[in-house]
C-alpha cells in the first residue's frame, strides 16, 4: 500500500474517473474502492454509498483526542472533467513524473487534495498519532457535474454522518502565489453563487424572406447584447474587501476601495485572485433558434452563467429582468447561492498557523472563490466552508490554468509540502 503522497496521487490519476456530465461518468468506484482500501488498512473504517451503480461515495470518521470539539470536515471530489490526449504532452491518465512534476487530469483537481489527506493518515497510522477533534473524510462523486450523485446527495440523505462538523476544508485556496518576492497564500473564505438560466424568446414563426417585426431571434439576441455589455457594479463583500486591504497592507500598495479597479492593477498578478469577485456576472454561453434557414423560428432560446456575490441575488435578479426586457423570459436551470465563511475566526486562524509552520514568510489572505465547490451543499448545513488544499508552487507556474486545462500538473515538493501542511492542521 503506497504511503508516499507522490504515489498516492499518482496511482488515483491513473483511474480514469472521467465525468462527461449528464449521468454520464465512469471510475468513481474504482476510484473509491482505492480510498476505501486505503483507510481500511490504516484502521479507519470507510462507509460507501452509491445513490445510483458506481456513482459511489466514501465516507469515514477519525477519531480525535477531544470529541467534544466540533468535527472538521475534509471534502473532497474523486471525478475529474474529460480530456483529450490527441491534446496532451503525457496521457491524462498517466500519472507520468517529468520535471518535477506529476502529470495527468486531477492533479490538481482534485486528486492531489485526496493524496494528501491519505498520506497525512498514513503518517498518524506509522507514528501512532491522531487529531485533536474528530476528522470526518468524505470523498465524494459527481462535483464536476451537479453533485445530484456526491455532495449534494449526501447532504440530502445523510445529513446525520455530518451534524457536529463546525467547518469544511476542501479545493482552491491555501496554495502560493508569487508576487515579486513575496508569497501570498489566498485562503477561500467565499465564493460566488451559480444561477445558470435559459431565456426564451417568443415571436411570430414565418418566412425569411418576408419582413417580420416580431423575429424571435432578433428579440434574443439585442437581449443578450445588453446583458453582456452591462458592466456590473462593484459590490465588495467582506471576504473580498478583506484580501484588497490585506494584500495590499501586505505588498506596500496604497488600497483605494473607490477604485477597485486600479487597484487590483497595483497588485500585479495577485490583483487576478479577485477581479472576477468584485462584481457579478452574466455571461451568455449557449444558443438555440430555427431549423432551416429560410425559416424564421417562433422560439429561440439561450442559456447564461450567472455568478452572484453574497448578499446580491436579488438585486441582480432584477438588473437581469430590465436588461432582458418584456419579451424574454427567464428560467433556473441551476440556482445555487453563494457561499460565505467567517474571515476572523479559529479556523482560518489555524489554516494560517499551519501554513507558515512550513512557510514562516506565508502571508495568508482570505479571498472569494470565483467559481464554485461542493462548498455549495454542504454549507447548508450550517457548516463553514473553506478553501484549503495546501500547494507550494514554484515561480512561472500558472495554477490557474491547471484545472481543466490541457497538461495539467502539479510540482512534486509542493505536493509534499501540502502533506505536510494539513498534518499540522488536522493534527492540532
Amino acid at each position: 500500500m503506497a504511503e508516499d503522497v507522490v504515489d498516492l496521487c499518482a496511482s488515483l490519476i491513473r483511474l480514469d474517473t472521467t465525468n462527461r456530465g449528464g449521468g454520464d461518468a465512469e471510475g468513481e468506484r474504482e476510484a473509491a474502492e482505492f480510498v476505501a482500501g486505503h483507510l481500511s488498512s490504516l484502521g479507519v473504517e470507510p462507509t460507501l454509498v452509491e445513490p445510483a451503480p458506481r456513482r459511489t461515495n466514501v465516507v469515514a470518521r477519525v477519531p480525535g483526542s477531544d470529541p467534544a470539539l466540533p468535527a472538521l470536515l475534509v471534502q473532497a471530489h474523486l471525478d475529474v472533467v474529460p480530456a483529450d490526449p490527441a491534446e496532451w504532452a503525457v496521457h491524462p491518465f498517466s500519472g507520468e513524473l517529468r520535471d518535477g512534476y506529476l502529470w495527468g487530469r486531477g492533479a490538481v483537481d482534485m486528486k492531489d487534495m485526496v493524496a494528501m489527506v491519505l498520506s497525512v493518515l498514513s503518517t498518524w497510522s506509522r507514528e501512532g498519532r491522531g487529531p485533536r477533534r474528530d476528522v470526518v473524510l468524505a470523498f465524494v462523486a459527481d462535483e464536476e457535474d451537479q453533485g445530484e450523485f456526491g455532495a449534494q446527495w449526501l447532504v440530502d440523505h445523510h445529513q446525520t454522518l455530518f451534524a457536529d462538523c463546525g467547518a469544511a476544508i476542501s479545493e482552491s485556496g491555501g496554495y502560493s502565489y508569487r508576487v515579486g518576492d513575496k508569497r501570498v497564500y489566498p485562503v477561500g473564505t467565499a465564493e460566488r453563487g451559480t444561477s445558470h438560466l435559459r431565456l426564451t424568446a417568443r415571436g411570430r414563426a414565418g418566412h425569411g424572406s418576408r419582413r417580420n417585426d416580431d423575429n424571435a431571434v432578433v428579440t434574443l439576441a439585442n437581449a443578450l447584447s445588453r446583458l453582456a455589455a452591462h458592466r456590473h457594479p462593484v459590490r465588495l463583500t467582506p471576504t473580498v474587501r478583506a484580501f484588497i486591504e490585506r494584500t495590499g497592507e501586505a505588498l506596500g500598495v496604497e488600497v483605494d476601495l473607490d477604485d477597485v479597479d486600479g487597484t487590483l492593477a497595483r497588485f500585479g498578478p495577485a490583483g487576478a485572485l479577485a477581479e472576477s469577485t468584485v462584481r457579478n456576472s452574466t455571461t451568455p454561453t449557449m444558443l438555440s433558434a430555427g431549423y432551416k434557414v429560410n425559416v424564421i423560428p417562433g422560439t429561440a432560446t439561450a442559456q447564461v452563467d450567472v455568478r452572484t456575490l453574497p448578499g446580491t441575488v436579488d438585486e441582480l435578479m432584477s438588473t437581469i429582468d430590465d436588461l432582458i426586457g418584456p419579451n424574454v423570459t427567464r428560467e433556473f436551470l441551476e440556482h445555487l447561492p453563494p457561499v460565505q465563511a467567517p474571515i476572523d475566526s479559529p479556523w482560518f486562524t489555524a489554516m494560517a498557523d499551519a501554513l507558515r509552520a512550513e512557510d514562516p514568510e506565508a502571508i495568508v489572505v482570505p479571498y472569494c472563490m470565483g467559481g464554485g465547490t461542493d462548498a455549495k451543499a454542504f454549507s447548508t448545513l450550517g457548516i463553514d466552508c473553506y478553501g484549503f488544499a495546501p500547494l507550494l508552487l514554484p515561480e512561472g507556474y500558472d495554477y490557474r490554468a491547471m484545472a481543466h486545462g490541457v497538461d495539467e500538473r502539479v510540482p512534486v515538493e509542493g505536493l509534499r509540502f501540502g502533506a505536510r501542511v494539513l498534518d499540522h492542521l488536522l493534527s492540532r
